[in-house]
């Protein structure tokens, strides 16, 4: 990682009086009853300003609460700006939406005012994957990747998984509903994520089927039907192509966060 690097003051929040955005505290709070969305949380940070912490010694460890858990999560500082690392172990440039926040978080840390999309682009730039929003609550987001990189861009973010349309959505019929293992979901991925996902994998000859769901593990789950009767070595090269494919498909690596692939029977 490397050396952390403090951003240079600047006089365009001299008049700053450390209050959160309104709007942003009105997504936030959403978010926290159940009302809202990281979608809405992200749209609310839009052109805003942001408090970036600078703490003058190193910590070794830190905890993030996100999503009703607690996790321990590795921290460098030295006199610079914080790299937190997330539990999937991406790093994490944290930013604050209020300097009360940021004392929540840590009462010694300087704040630093940029505007949102200046820090996205700083994490950019520094190959940091995620903002985490607010670390020491009272609520926290993990702003993905993609999200990040439209923040940077001043565009909007389009999440690849969105509330589903109606009762149940989309939802998955045949070989995928067969491969369903429990609860149901009340999400579905954009069609023009799962588009993306098939055309990228159309020139695989292995690949008889493809569709898409909201992951476990990761954001969207790629689920294939490969021709039958691959052994071990055959199988890992088409999903060595599979991966390949995936990663130069432009949609795909622009509006998914992470990928899992799980194999259809039949």
């Amino acid at each position: 990682m490397t050396a952390p690097r403090e951003l240079p003051p600047t006089s365009a929040f001299a008049g700053d009086d450390g209050s959160c955005d309104p709007r942003l505290a009105d997504a936030l709070r959403a978010l926290g009853d159940g009302r809202g969305s990281l979608a809405g949380v992200v749209a609310a940070l839009a052109g805003t300003r942001v408090l970036v912490p600078v703490l003058a010694e190193l910590e070794a460890a830190d905890v993030v609460e996100h999503g009703g858990h607690q996790h321990t999560v590795d921290k460098e500082a030295s006199a610079g700006i914080v790299a937190l690392q997330a539990p999937d172990g991406r790093t994490a440039l944290p930013v604050f939406s209020s300097v009360a926040a940021m004392q929540a978080w840590r009462p010694d840390a300087r704040p630093v005012p940029t505007d949102v999309a200046r820090a996205a682009l700083s994490a950019v730039e520094e190959r940091w994957e995620l903002l985490v929003l607010d670390p020491g609550g009272p609520v926290t987001v993990l702003v993905p990747r993609p999200a990040v990189w439209a923040l940077a861009q001043q565009r909007d973010w389009v999440p690849a998984v969105r509330p589903a349309l109606g009762a149940g959505g989309a939802g998955p019929s045949g070989a995928d509903a067969a491969e369903r293992t429990g609860a149901t979901d009340d999400r579905e991925v954009d069609p023009d994520v799962r588009a993306a996902l098939r055309a990228a994998l159309g020139a695989v000859p292995e690949v008889l089927g493809v569709d898409a769901r909201p992951g476990r593990r990761a954001e969207v789950a790629v689920l294939l039907r490969l021709v039958p009767g691959l052994d071990r070595a055959r199988l890992d090269g088409v999903l060595g192509r599979v991966n390949a494919a995936l990663a130069a498909d432009e949609t795909v690596t622009l509006r998914v966060d992470s990928l899992e692939l799980r194999l259809l029977a039949g």
